[in-house]
């Protein structure tokens, strides 16, 4: 990465500078199927780029990230490419009133996800291409100004292979051998986009009559590769697509402006999707090869949701730089939600929300790295960094409290005037304000000031009195800081919450009164639920909207232990399940009781998404937060709890399935082991369960992890599955086995070789890192730090951030690990900033991880699960 990044002061000097007129960008892909299964080699990309320069004379410069470039050409002045190109910029001197640049480059084939990537089918040969560039890699493909607020019209031009489709965010035609695309509106490059190959393509079509009397027609298109058509589910796709257009059309009025809207389901795709307009790209696990949850389409859709609000927030409207990408990413998370509930089946779609994305939200912001939802983006490296749960997921839900706090017709009205005012700009927090303020009548400055510019979760505590009667007396919410050095960001904010009573009837756990209060300082009273019977449980944030951590008093806890299956309304559980999560990894309530939370209330859960984040949350509680000397005895209880689960389920359901997965995850002994291969080899069955091939890897891996099934069995499975899809997951199975030999092929794979794609450096590593296997692991936790700085020298930022996220040795949960990274942080202070920030994230996971154990650990382990739960509620309540 040296010499790759660009700062925020050299993109505002280049802006104040520079403004584009026109991109034409030829490229020759034809390269790309002749190299068959061997590396990728390099691409022709001839790019033409009209410019003004406000200051004749100046010297400035372009991007341009490629092995060679040909020629340079500079207002029909022929420069060196030795002397002007350094291998990331293309020097340009004595620039002109009016300038034109012609670069002529042999750009590479990417296996990293970032430029153009081009990947082979192991099933039968095809090569395929597509592009990714967000946020600065659309100079690995052609010559530009990589910043988001030079936007310029692009014409694309790309020759192919002839039996391919080519694809750009323009409506295309091929002639004479030719793909020529209709020139884009003013668009930033990094939503730029390329996909071509013998895809498979299916069409549909949306039209709309708009308020001027005109009809909007918008051509549809769907594809992926050829292995996946019997597996794709087009007409879903374009289902949820005509209701998002329509939803968006409803409430934004401003025209859908890009023309074509294609959607492409891409191989090896580093993110969940981008926004490119005209073509947006997803990763194609979105193709479910198996039987899913009700939760796995609502993931999808709402990520077409999601990408679909970025053509207005992020698309016609661009924030200037990095620091405001919440203007964009923010937006989108909370329209998608937004627009999932109101415009498509999913209509539960807000509990997903607050139990999902809330949770990432809420891990981020109490990180070390935690920064204000408006960022302090240096440069390009601190940017790729800040897609972030505190962009995405704070933001949301920073918003989502705003349309409460402001109305959502002043919200919705904003949003109308911002585009109008905006389209095809860039702005700042500032622009987006000014509407709001405009439109809710509300001091905008006071609650950015709260909620976008500084850091940090709140936590929300409820404090009842009761008359001698047994009636709410008084009623208080206390607020405070809720991060581990609250001297930090010890900001306060105003809330819009609702508080909800609730107590047993007729074995149900009910609400039986709610106020809506305004909670500002350290303590605020509630007045409006004074005289109400005694409560068994106060929910705060009931309904979810604000933004904060809900605490408990002992009363309401003791409630949710023995009667929180009891509660009906599936939100105000949700929200319950997070805020007991939040007291886990708080160090507030031993992970034994939340297990055992889990063990005796999750088979009651009716929404499948809570089901599954509880299976995630218990597995983590186990082998991040338990006591180590419960850990085996935990895990037979999860196992054991799970196949218990497994059985009971209703045959063929989806819950059905969760649960065999699950039981899969927690597999232990003998027994479990045996019970996974008869389901694969037909000796075993469970009325209604289909173990179908994307099943048939669940269960093999932890046979294989535990040393019940070896290589042989997976080189037969792979025989199976001879798919990209049953690759990756054999060698995921590789590196999970049991074996010294094994773990140091794999580090060698990840570390001392960059042969492996990025979807297959995800792989080893998820299978190099077993629970079960902290011993094996251990002389990695020393390597690690020795090799971390040299990984992030030599590999591309996205494969450098796998490999140091995914080694950090988090299983060798121990004070000397946390030592050895607080001891490469102090001797490497002069690092990259966002190398520094994953270890320190990373360290901070570590130190949370022990101080849940020395929690758990002073509660005891009991005779079964949980028995400190009183203790946790005294602990929280203080």
């Amino acid at each position: 990465m040296p010499g790759e990044n660009l700062s925020r002061d050299e993109a505002r000097e280049r802006a104040a500078l520079l403004s584009v007129d026109g991109y034409d960008v030829s490229l020759d892909v034809r390269s790309a199927i002749a190299g068959g299964n061997g590396e990728p080699g390099v691409f022709r990309s001839v790019t033409t780029i009209r410019f003004r320069c406000n200051e004749p004379g100046a010297s400035s410069f372009a991007d341009l990230i490629a092995p060679s470039v040909t020629s340079v050409s500079l207002n029909g002045r022929d420069l060196d490419p030795g002397e002007v190109f350094d291998g990331a910029r293309i020097l340009l001197e004595d620039l002109a009133a009016e300038n034109e640049l012609v670069v002529d480059a042999q750009c590479a084939y990417s296996r990293t996800g970032e430029g153009l990537h081009r990947f082979v089918d192991p099933e039968d040969g095809e090569v395929y291409l597509y592009t990714q560039y967000e946020p600065a890699d659309a100079r690995r493909v052609f010559a530009n100004f990589e910043q988001p607020d030079l936007k310029a019209p692009f014409r694309f031009e790309v020759r192919a292979p002839e039996e391919w489709t080519v694809w750009s965010n323009g409506v295309g035609e091929r002639a004479d051998g030719v793909w020529r695309f209709a020139e884009t509106k003013p668009i930033s490059t990094y939503i730029t986009c390329v996909v071509a190959g013998p895809y498979h393509y299916v069409t549909d079509s949306y039209s709309r009559d708009l308020g001027d009397g005109t009809t909007l027609e918008i051509p549809l298109g769907a594809m992926c590769r050829k292995g996946l058509a019997p597996y794709f589910e087009a007409e879903d796709v374009f289902l949820v697509t005509r209701q998002g257009l329509d939803f968006f059309h409803e409430h934004f009025d401003y025209p859908y402006p890009f023309g074509k809207y294609d959607q492409a389901f891409v191989p090896e795709y580093n993110l969940g999707a981008m926004e490119n307009p005209g073509l947006v790209t997803f990763r194609e696990e979105y193709i479910f090869r198996g039987k899913v949850t009700r939760a796995s389409y609502e993931a999808r859709a709402n990520v077409i949701l999601h990408e679909m609000a970025h053509m207005w927030f992020g698309d016609l409207v661009t924030m200037e730089w990095w620091d405001d990408l919440w203007l964009k990413e923010s937006f989108a998370d909370f329209m998608g939600a937004f627009a999932l509930v109101g415009a498509t089946r999913f209509t539960d779609g807000w509990i997903t929300f607050a139990n999902r994305r809330k949770a990432w939200a809420y891990r981020a912001d109490q990180l070390p790295s935690t920064h204000p939802v408006t960022a302090d983006i240096r440069d390009l490296q601190d940017a790729k960094l800040n897609f972030d749960g505190i962009t995405y997921a704070k933001g949301a839900s920073v918003l989502k409290q705003l349309v409460a706090y402001v109305g959502q017709d002043a919200f919705l009205e904003g949003a109308r005037r911002y585009f109008k005012r905006h389209a095809y700009g860039n702005t700042r927090l500032g622009d987006l304000l000014s509407v709001l303020g405009e439109t809710s009548g509300r001091d905008m400055g006071a609650w950015a000031r709260s909620w976008l510019q500084t850091a940090g979760v709140n936590a929300l505590t409820p404090q009842v009195l009761l008359d001698p009667e047994g009636r709410v007396s008084e009623l208080a919410v206390v607020q405070e800081a809720a991060v581990i050095a609250p001297a930090e960001h010890p900001e306060l904010r105003p809330h819009r919450v609702a508080i909800g009573l609730y107590r047993l009837q007729e074995g149900a756990l009910v609400r039986y009164a709610r106020a809506e209060a305004d909670v500002d300082g350290p303590r605020t009273v509630v007045t409006e639920l004074v005289g109400e019977a005694a409560p068994e449980l106060v929910l705060v944030n009931d309904d979810d909207l604000t933004y904060c951590k809900i605490r408990f008093d002992a009363t309401s806890l003791a409630t949710l232990r023995e009667h929180l299956g009891s509660m009906t309304d599936p939100l105000a559980r949700a929200l319950c399940w997070s805020a007991l999560w939040n007291l886990t990894r708080d160090a507030l309530l031993p992970a034994q009781d939340f297990v055992d939370l889990v063990l005796r209330f999750a088979g009651r859960e009716s929404d499948i998404g809570v089901l599954q984040m509880l299976h995630a949350w218990a597995d983590s509680a186990l082998v991040h937060y338990a006591a180590p000397d419960w850990r085996l005895r935990g895990g037979a209880l999860l196992s054991e709890g799970a196949e218990r689960e497994l059985y009971a389920a209703e045959p063929g359901s989806e819950h059905q399935l969760a649960w065999a997965r699950f039981y899969a995850q927690t597999a232990e002994d003998p027994g479990d082991f045996e019970l996974l291969q008869g389901l694969l080899d037909g000796a075993a069955a469970i009325d209604g369960l289909d173990v179908d091939q994307e099943l048939r890897w669940v269960f093999l891996e932890p046979l294989v992890a535990h040393g019940f099934a070896d290589e042989k069995a997976l080189e037969a499975e792979l025989a199976r599955d001879d798919t990209a899809s049953g690759k990756r997951h054999q060698v995921r199975c590789l590196a999970a086995r049991p074996s010294a030999a094994v773990k140091a092929q794999a580090w060698a794979q990840l570390v001392e070789s960059d042969a492996l794609s990025n979807a297959l450096v995800e792989a080893t590593i998820a299978g190099f890192s077993q629970p079960s296997q902290r011993e094996l692991l251990a002389p990695y936790a020393e390597k690690y730090f020795a090799s971390i700085g040299r990984i992030w020298s030599e590999r591309s930022i996205q494969i450098a951030m796998h490999v140091v996220r995914g080694l950090f040795p988090s299983l060798q949960d121990s004070p000397g690990t946390l030592e050895a990274a607080d001891a490469w942080l102090a001797a490497h202070e002069s690092a990259a900033p966002a190398l520094r920030r994953l270890v320190l994230e990373a360290q901070d996971d570590l130190a949370r991880s022990l101080r849940a154990q020395a929690c758990a650990a002073e509660a005891g382990t009991g005779a079964e699960a949980g028995t400190g739960a009183e203790a946790g509620a005294e602990a929280q309540a203080d």
